[in-house]
């Protein structure tokens, strides 16, 4: 006998389920994170002062503890500096580096660059020294400088700079704007000297607001030239490198002014810098690409990914727009607002100190070397240590040999363009 199960009965009515899924929601994309620091603004650039009110001095350190420095970050120097700086940016946007004609140029400019033209040639007395293939920096940069030293005052009396006091206290900032002559190091402190030259010479009315952009164009730029043969001549160190976290080994501006000059440019983006091509074509007027070439050709590893991967970073911009407000952040952040950097920032009479900041002693010398050759770091507390010139501390890290200097010596050794090998420091 078959037995049947009877089937269960469906309701006429069946409720709905759909209640117990859950809501679909349109995926909508997430805004773009805003950076927590403000656009710095270009305060109004003061007119130099009267002659007659300047008393020359030699100048001398005076950030020697955190609290001389905010001192600075609140004082008028502070805002004339960052102006400074800020204006030559702006005279330079969207202006190619070839717009700059010979027939343009100011006579005081002229002979600025016949400075550095006389200051190059210099090199060919003072060969570096074999140093049996070392990376770190060569001894005989020292006796350069010393070179140095017999010709600036006539530098500056060419330049229009006849009073004694006067050129002292100039030159002080020209002898500080390539490299540390105790540590053998050049860094964005010394790239800011020679802007504080420039500084001076406008604060005495001998360069004028006309000449800004030939500043920047021609004789910024032949500067930077100049400190490249001397980077790759003695090999100078680079002083405070983060190593491949850092934007560059020894410079700065030229990214900030660099991204000026490219603000609007109608064709060329921020993801130029990883095209060769693109950077030996248009290098040449535009100091961004320019820079980033030159850290392409001394570096061992192909790519700024591996390199130089905060410039791969910012290669992802946008537009050149955020990459100059993100420059200008960073040269307040990273070089003024940085108390390793400013510690030897030197303040005289057209660079003035503000009240109630620190006096350097008197046997410390310029830029903190004593007679004996040694060297009064000032810590993050305020607090001072020596290093002697023969050794670092411990309490510094380690010398950071160059890597240009890396390639260099392997060329040497392999002949030609020879392919480098890594370096652990890179």
């Amino acid at each position: 006998m078959e037995h049947y199960t009877a089937s269960p009965q469906i309701p006429n009515n069946p409720s709905n389920p759909s209640h117990k899924l859950p809501r679909l929601t349109p995926r909508r994309r997430q805004p773009t994170p805003q950076n927590p620091l403000p656009v710095p603004e270009t305060p109004e650039l003061a007119q130099p002062p009267a002659s007659n009110s300047i008393t020359f001095s030699h100048p001398r350190r005076r950030i020697l503890s955190p609290t001389d420095h905010t001192l600075f970050l609140e004082s008028p120097t502070y805002k004339l500096v960052l102006s400074f700086i800020f204006t030559l940016a702006e005279s330079v946007t969207d202006t190619p580096t070839s717009a700059i004609k010979d027939s343009d140029l100011s006579p005081t400019v002229q002979q600025i660059l016949t400075v550095l033209e006389d200051s190059e040639c210099l090199l060919a007395e003072y060969i570096p020294k074999d140093q049996g293939g070392s990376r770190f920096g060569n001894p005989r940069f020292r006796d350069y400088l010393d070179g140095l030293g017999t010709k600036h005052a006539a530098w500056h009396k060419s330049l229009g700079v006849s009073d004694p006091a006067a050129i002292e206290e100039l030159s002080t900032y020209f002898m500080q704007s390539f490299g540390n002559r105790t540590r053998i190091d050049y860094g964005s402190g010394h790239e800011l000297n020679f802007m504080l030259w420039l500084l001076c010479l406008y604060q005495l009315s001998i360069l004028k607001r006309a000449d800004f952009p030939a500043l920047v164009l021609r004789i910024f730029t032949r500067y930077l030239k100049f400190m490249r043969l001397i980077q790759l001549t003695y090999y100078l160190e680079p002083a405070g490198s983060h190593g491949v976290w850092g934007l560059d080994d020894y410079q700065f501006l030229p990214f900030l002014f660099g991204s000026s000059q490219l603000l609007h440019h109608p064709y060329l983006r921020p993801r130029v810098v990883n095209q060769q091509l693109e950077l030996d074509e248009y290098g040449r007027d535009y100091m961004y690409l320019d820079q980033v070439a030159f850290v392409n050709s001394v570096k061992n590893v192909e790519g700024l990914r591996w390199h130089s991967p905060m410039l791969d970073d910012i290669s992802a911009s946008k537009s050149w727009e955020k990459v100059y407000q993100g420059m200008k952040r960073m040269f307040v952040k990273e070089v003024l607002g940085k108390l390793p950097v400013m510690q030897h920032f030197l303040f005289g009479s057209l660079i003035a100190a503000e009240e109630g900041m620190g006096e350097e002693q008197e046997s410390e010398g310029q830029d903190g070397e004593s007679p004996e050759g040694e060297e009064v770091i000032v810590m993050k507390d305020g607090m001072k240590h020596v290093h002697t010139a023969s050794s670092w501390g411990d309490c510094c890290g380690i010398k950071v040999p160059s890597s240009i200097g890396a390639a260099q010596e392997m060329k040497k050794r392999m002949g030609g363009d020879a392919g480098l090998r890594r370096v652990p420091f890179d």
